[in-house]
């Protein structure tokens, strides 16, 4: 970036607005477990048992996969950010039912239009964003939207925190009806303040549209050059056609799958079971009344957006592999210890150092996730697929990690009321398969153009390690000299 910080480009102040929406997403994330303990809540929808406990959290998150599964398609028939508002007014309208909520059902419905929209804008704000972002600024600002939803997670936490204090309805009613005021505000914003993604408007044929947002957007003309010789080729009608199965395509099949097995994994390493459930994750620690627990869990994610800031400013400068490796190995750490503790009956909740062992540690895979799979995940995912199943691949990729989400949010406070260890080993062991297959799997993306990328996956049909970074790409096309080898080599070290 050219320009200071003061008056950056204009790619990075549409990429830094759109990102909002993961503010929205954090917000929910952070308030739904605090909200669902305060005694006021139950004054108003009585005592929950574990179950309902788990469906009221988790309804949001099965319409939000199937939305999402249709959202990046939407985007690809009306735009960007058409799909975006239309998502965040449909997350406004649940919200302010929620806020009104007189009877459980409510509620519940009001949870599930909320769902809906969430999947309608999430996923696309970060494809909006590698479309409008050149290469050696993608990782960072296609980092933003995490480093909002963790700004959102905090201020969700705190919020309850501060609210709890109020003896009527208005302690949980407050936190619902500000996020309909900001879903509302950022619908209005992304259609008044912003500008279509151009690489979508020169696959729809808009190709002069396309070249005065480059320009208005302040992207060198290298860059331009670059994204108009790829663009030559492809043809018009490739996002005008809502095709649900082009991302199973044979050019496709590879990286959908890499990308709907890394965002379900993400959420089975069990970040969302500790942010949906702190509360009762700091209570059977030992924090027993409901303001000492919103305040432990405030600060954890007080901790994970701090944390964030050094991830979102170095995302292109550390590589995506590496990341995810070093993140998930220690997060992978952090939950058998904390399973090892409990299942050896070392907790205990009134005295003893190994239930501040355990608050820690919690902590700390909270601070690992958000620094490596939480920024690097979902940029990842929506860099390596292709112009024509861009928006429906990550669409896909974000479906799978709200039905894993989903289980997980829904089943953690049966499975804690069964079991104070089996949990955690469970994350643990999910998080490192994970790791293993992002080692064997997963190439290096980061410093790469989305043409590059697109290419490299579009003339070579697999990918697979040999070591010290280097990786073999066998070409999908008919060559003179049968089984004839590429190589290319893709960084996957930390550069200090």
């Amino acid at each position: 970036m050219h320009k200071s910080w003061l008056h950056p480009p204009k790619y990075v102040q549409q990429a830094t607005l759109i990102s909002f929406g993961g503010a929205l997403f954090g917000l929910d994330t952070g308030t739904i477990g605090p909200l669902t303990t305060m005694p006021q809540f139950a004054t108003t929808f009585g005592s929950l048992s574990s179950t309902v406990h788990g469906l009221v959290v988790s309804t949001i998150l099965i319409p939000a996969a199937l939305s999402s599964f249709f959202g990046g398609h939407l985007a690809n028939k009306v735009g960007r950010l058409r799909g975006i508002a239309l998502g965040a007014a449909v997350f406004g309208i649940g919200a302010a039912v929620e806020a009104s909520s007189v009877k459980l059902g409510m509620l519940i419905a009001g949870r599930v239009v909320k769902g809906i929209g969430e999947g309608l804008f999430l996923s696309t704000c970060v494809v909006y964003i590698t479309e409008i972002s050149p290469p050696r600024s993608r990782g960072m600002l296609a980092s933003i939207p995490q480093l909002l939803t963790t700004i959102g997670v905090c201020s969700g936490y705190f919020t309850c925190y501060g609210s709890v204090s109020i003896a009527s309805s208005a302690s949980w009613r407050i936190p619902f009806a500000l996020q309909a005021l900001l879903a509302f505000l950022f619908t209005l914003s992304t259609l008044l303040f912003l500008v279509e993604s151009p690489r979508w408007l020169a696959a729809c044929g808009r190709h002069g549209e396309a070249m005065k947002i480059w320009e208005e957007l302040g992207i060198d003309a290298a860059e331009r050059e670059k994204i108009e010789e790829r663009e030559a080729g492809e043809l018009p009608e490739q996002v005008k056609v809502a095709d649900l199965f082009a991302v199973f395509g044979k050019e496709n099949w590879r990286r959908t799958a890499l990308g709907v097995f890394l965002m379900g994994m993400q959420q089975a390493s069990g970040i969302d079971g500790v942010l949906y459930y702190a509360p009762l994750l700091f209570a059977s620690a030992g924090l027993k009344s409901s303001t000492a627990a919103f305040l432990a869990s405030g600060i954890s994610a007080l901790l994970i957006f701090i944390v964030t800031i050094p991830a979102f400013l170095f995302a292109d400068s550390w590589g995506r592999k590496t990341s995810s490796i070093v993140g998930g190995s220690a997060q992978v750490l952090c939950m058998f210890i904390i399973g090892s503790l409990y299942a050896a009956g070392a907790v205990r909740a009134d005295h003893g150092a190994a239930r501040w062992v355990v608050i820690i540690l919690i902590y700390l895979f909270a601070l690992a996730f958000s620094g490596t799979w939480g920024v690097c995940f979902r940029v990842y995912v929506s860099e390596i697929q292709s112009p024509k199943t861009r928006a429906g691949a990550a669409s896909l990729a974000l479906s799978a990690n709200w039905v894993v989400n989903w289980i997980i949010a829904f089943t953690t406070p049966m499975f804690l009321a069964r079991s104070t260890y089996g949990v955690y080993f469970f994350f643990g062991g999910c998080t490192a398969v994970t790791v293993a297959v992002c080692a064997v799997a997963m190439p290096e993306t980061r410093g790469k153009s989305l043409e590059d990328i697109d290419e490299s996956f579009r003339g070579h049909k697999g990918m697979r390690s040999r070591g010290a970074g280097v990786f073999e790409l066998r070409s999908m096309e008919n060559s003179d000299t049968e089984g004839s080898v590429e190589e290319v080599r893709f960084p996957t070290s930390v550069k200090a």
